[in-house]
């Protein structure tokens, strides 16, 4: 995809979701200038090139937030300080658990994720170098751990889509461990295999603890019917195949802005009252004690957290909250001011005790 002032975004061959074994050499593959962001999801990551090559090495980037959003914040980055990145993408936990096993030897300099729970896997391997004091004050408090070992970058929140037609506003529920519950049964789309829900456990776990979180699992393998993912939950609820499913606010938000034609008869019900079901969720962003570029890898935290960075993320169809106190989000958002946030602790979302709590539950 290129992209204005000379810098071309091209891809790397990694499948999505299947990290790739390290490599030390790949050959671009230049995209149309007209290419579509969905064009630059299925690329399976990107490099962005300046006119004029940097004067260090490449910066290898493991990527498991959405291709086409940080390949358009990279090349911010890549034509702002002529250090060229490379991406390699794949899932979450995927990546997480590759970083660990390749140790010392990884050759990422930086990582970022969709949601904190893999952030932490990384973290408590101590594999991550501090993250500069300048770069941590960009961020409010809430959206990184008190440890510094990495910072949030962009967030999103749990909402129920819910379809008016099948289901009232008087019937919604009050809390979100209510989709447990009898009535419930049938009723409710999750998508347990995704990191996404993953981390809405995580936080129900670190909010009502153990033992009922391990309940309200035991009742959604009862009430709820399985999707692959997010989408195909608001698909379902808009087709009247559910009345309401659980969802992070983008996937809403970006079908509106298109066509809507997967969102015309769905609703967002923020749930109120500090309840878990207002879960915000971030995306982390940290950079590995092993890097060979440790000063370019800060700088890019810097970025992108940074005012331009996060103006980015603003202006992108990503439609993702921005972290960055001094940048408003895309003024199409709910504001998260208006919203009833939990407290949630985001280091200690724990997410290898959730994988397994939902295996035992029969979801996983």
């Amino acid at each position: 995809m290129a992209l204005a002032g000379g810098f071309d975004v091209a891809a790397l061959t990694t499948a999505c979701g299947t990290p790739a074994a390290p490599s030390p050499t790949a050959v671009p593959t230049k995209a149309p200038a007209s290419a579509a962001p969905s064009a630059a999801a299925s690329a399976a990551a990107a490099v962005a090139t300046p006119v004029a090559a940097a004067s260090t090495g490449t910066l290898t980037f493991y990527n498991a937030q959405h291709e086409d959003l940080v390949a358009l914040m990279v090349a911010g980055f890549t034509k702002e300080t002529g250090i060229k990145v490379a991406l390699r993408s794949g899932k979450d936990f995927d990546l997480a658990n590759q970083i660990v096993q390749e140790g010392a030897s990884s050759p990422a300099d930086v990582f970022i994720t969709e949601n904190s729970p893999a952030m932490q896997v990384v973290a408590a391997k101590g594999l991550f170098a501090p993250v500069d004091k300048a770069t941590l004050a960009q961020v409010p408090a809430r959206f990184s751990p008190t440890t510094g070992d990495w910072v949030g970058v962009a967030a999103r929140v749990t909402v129920l889509a819910h379809n008016p037609k099948s289901l009232a506003a008087t019937a919604l529920p009050k809390s979100l461990v209510d989709l447990a519950n009898p009535e419930w049964q049938g009723k409710v789309g999750i998508a347990p295999a995704g990191a996404d829900f993953q981390a809405i456990v995580s936080a129900v776990l670190a909010l009502k603890g153990e033992a009922a979180t391990a309940a309200w699992l035991k009742g959604l393998k009862t009430n709820a019917k399985i999707y692959t993912g997010n989408g195909a939950i608001m698909r379902a609820v808009n087709a009247g195949e559910i009345p309401a499913g659980v969802i992070y606010h983008y996937y809403w938000y970006k079908d509106r802005a298109e066509s809507g034609a997967n969102s015309a008869n769905v609703e967002l019900h923020f749930f109120p009252n500090l309840d878990p079901g207002g879960f915000v969720s971030v995306s982390g962003l940290g950079a590995l004690k092993s890097s060979k570029y440790p000063k370019e890898a800060q700088r890019l935290l810097q970025y992108l957290t940074g005012k331009n960075g996060q103006q980015l993320l603003a202006e992108s169809t990503a439609l993702e909250y921005t972290v960055n106190s001094g940048v408003s989000a895309n003024p199409k958002l709910k504001p998260l001011s208006e919203l009833s946030i939990p407290d949630v602790d985001v280091a200690k979302l724990n997410g290898p005790k959730v994988i397994e709590l939902m295996q035992q539950a029969g979801l996983l």
